[in-house]
């Protein structure tokens, strides 16, 4: 049933592809040549780790890979040459927990994605994840962690269609089905138990739990996400504990879900790759999870953000839990929680507001920048092949008219976006 299901997710894909539609995407996004050569005239270039600006810099891209940078570097004579002197350039940015095969929609199904799960078929949602990811990538975002909330496994199907150039989208790392205790984050029915799958696995014992990982992973996962909280049970430390080690086992991170302070602080005890929201998170859970290595992905709502999502209240909250973790060192990596459709605005440019919530916790653009891109892909485990404008890296450039240094504003302006050395988006 599962292969059925997903070979009906591949035949969307593949009829979408056939669509009046192909034709603008294959002229924009074709697969490159090994040999072909682009040389990017910088007028700014930021390094995001160091925080710093060089100017009038030279990038050469062959294929796919970045071979060379610096204010002397050689303009091979067969270059196609990308005029950005009067820009910013840097490298593309992260968006380490996405839904994108998953969209809300507020006239349909008030601020419940209960319902969202219930009236988008699997097949339906692999379409708007190609929706989603080319959004995404056009605002910037050149790698994302998609965690979860993908019926069965349409994440999978996405991010098998990006790599084989079919459809345009991030470098994209994926969850697919989130293990949870019993019921996941809906409240069901005695009679009607089965209405949270596929969405959820439910695990509740040691086999349950290497069940659900083996199982993810043979369908395609490449990060595991679980949820900690969100019932009157939780998982413990000890559960947590056993799930990271599982998935550690098949070279896979784990990602846990955490809305309650005892969920975030039992997840921070167990040392997770990085905790979700973490929003009650105390001093003491903060310094918990720096001393274990945690990373924290805060989906720091802005206020019209958290409104959107049905708690407004809860805005200053994220904001406050923003500054004491600031203040207190826990690594960040920059993380949004999209997933309402709001007229006018695509999936990138929703992202893209969150950095709202840094500036308003007062945290310089520089350190929003690095959440941005190097410590998140440090976080996804692709820092050797991403995150950086350096020789031999994959060629993810951005453009920006103004410098984000100097106002992180900037992020949401973007001009230019290549991905894996071809350009997708050049005004």
């Amino acid at each position: 049933m599962r292969a059925h299901m997903k070979s009906r997710v591949l035949l969307s894909l593949f009829l979408l592809m056939f669509s009046a539609a192909l034709p603008s995407i294959a002229a924009q996004y074709p697969v490159p040549e090994g040999g072909r050569v682009v040389a990017i005239k910088a007028g700014k270039l930021v390094d995001p780790e160091k925080g710093t600006t060089e100017t009038n810099q030279i990038i050469v891209v062959r294929g796919r890979r970045i071979e060379a940078v610096g204010p002397r570097v050689p303009i091979p004579a067969d270059a196609k040459i990308i005029d950005l002197s009067n820009s910013t350039v840097l490298p593309g940015m992260f968006d380490a927990h996405t839904h994108l095969c998953m969209t809300l929609k507020r006239e349909r199904d008030g601020s419940s994605y209960y319902i969202t799960t219930l009236l988008d078929p699997t097949p339906y949602r692999a379409v708007e994840g190609v929706a989603n990811a080319r959004d995404m990538l056009a605002a910037g975002f050149t790698t994302v962690r998609d965690v979860g909330n993908a019926g069965n496994y349409a994440d999978t199907a996405l991010r098998e269609a990006i790599e084989r150039g079919l459809v345009p989208g991030p470098t994209m790392l994926n969850a697919g089905r989130i293990i949870a205790p019993f019921g996941g984050q809906f409240h069901l029915q005695p009679e009607k138990q089965d209405l949270a799958t596929p969405e959820y696995f439910f695990a509740d014992t040691r086999d349950e739990m290497v069940k659900a990982i083996r199982e993810n992973i043979h369908f395609g996962a490449t990060v595991i996400k679980i949820v900690v909280d969100d019932q009157k049970y939780i998982y413990s430390a000890d559960d947590i504990r056993f799930m990271v080690a599982e998935a550690h086992r098949y070279g896979l991170k784990l990602a846990a879900h955490c809305w309650t302070e005892a969920g975030a602080h039992n997840a921070a005890e167990a040392g997770v790759d990085s905790i979700e929201h973490g929003q009650m998170m105390t001093n003491e859970d903060l310094e918990l999870a720096k001393k274990n290595h945690v990373v924290l992905v805060g989906t720091d709502f802005t206020e019209i953000a958290a409104s959107r999502n049905g708690f407004p209240s809860l805005h200053p909250v994220f904001v406050d839990r923003l500054k004491r973790a600031y203040r207190i060192g826990v690594t960040m990596a920059f993380g949004t929680d999209a997933f309402i459709s709001i007229p006018g605005e695509t999936r990138g440019t929703q992202a893209a507001e969150y950095v709202d919530s840094w500036a308003e916790a007062g945290l310089p653009a520089k350190d929003t920048l690095r959440a941005m891109t190097i410590n998140a892909a440090r976080l996804l485990g692709v820092d050797r092949e991403r995150g950086a404008i350096q020789p031999g890296l994959a060629a993810d450039i951005i453009a920006t008219p103004e410098n984000p240094l100097d106002d992180i504003q900037a992020v949401r302006k973007v001009s230019f976006v290549m991905k894996n050395g071809v350009v997708f988006k050049n005004d």
